[in-house]
């Protein structure tokens, strides 16, 4: 390699480059800065990621897969320990039904914590459950023109057109 040839300089970059980062159970992409590659995980947004790569003293425009493990290691416990770190209000789930605690759910226990909520709904008979069980709307939008998952209500062009269609068809066939 000289000093002189550029390719040899990216070759040598792209080999210190992880394409793939593993944050509990999601595999982050490397090549995306740090905000970005954060956003990628459910329950982190453009806030939370910012937020974890400030406390964790990284430059939140650094490439992610560039990064060295003890700074990927800051990143960990500060995903980790986020609902510790931040204002309750910024947690994702407050006020747990059970034990009324506030947590920021990441990954894949936030899919099974919605889950679990929404069948607890179901089964009090809670209204938002009894909206989620029918297939309606839950948070009072209205549904008096929008929502519909029926057919089609009022008067349907299409199939008019196509039945006075077959109609000219059939009249055209019996002349002659």
């Amino acid at each position: 390699m000289s000093a002189e040839d550029p390719d040899a300089a990216e070759v040598e970059d792209d080999e210190d480059l992880r394409y793939f980062v593993r944050i509990g159970q999601t595999d982050l992409d490397g090549t995306k800065s740090v905000e970005r590659a954060l956003t990628d995980m459910n329950g982190i947004g453009q806030r939370a990621a910012r937020i974890i790569a400030n406390d964790a003293d990284i430059d939140r425009r650094e490439t992610f897969g560039r990064l060295e493990d003890d700074e990927i290691e800051a990143i960990v416990e500060r995903v980790e320990g986020f609902a510790d770190d931040v204002p309750e209000w910024l947690a994702n789930h407050r006020n747990d039904f059970f034990d009324g605690e506030t947590t920021h759910e990441i990954g894949n226990d936030l899919n099974l914590t919605r889950r679990q909520d929404i069948n607890r709904m179901k089964m009090v008979n809670a209204y938002k459950g009894v909206r989620h069980k029918r297939g309606q709307k839950v948070r009072g939008q209205r549904t008096k023109s929008t929502g519909r998952t029926e057919g089609t209500i009022g008067v349907n062009v299409e199939a008019i057109k196509e039945e006075q269609a077959e109609e000219a068809a059939a009249a055209e066939e019996d002349e002659e």
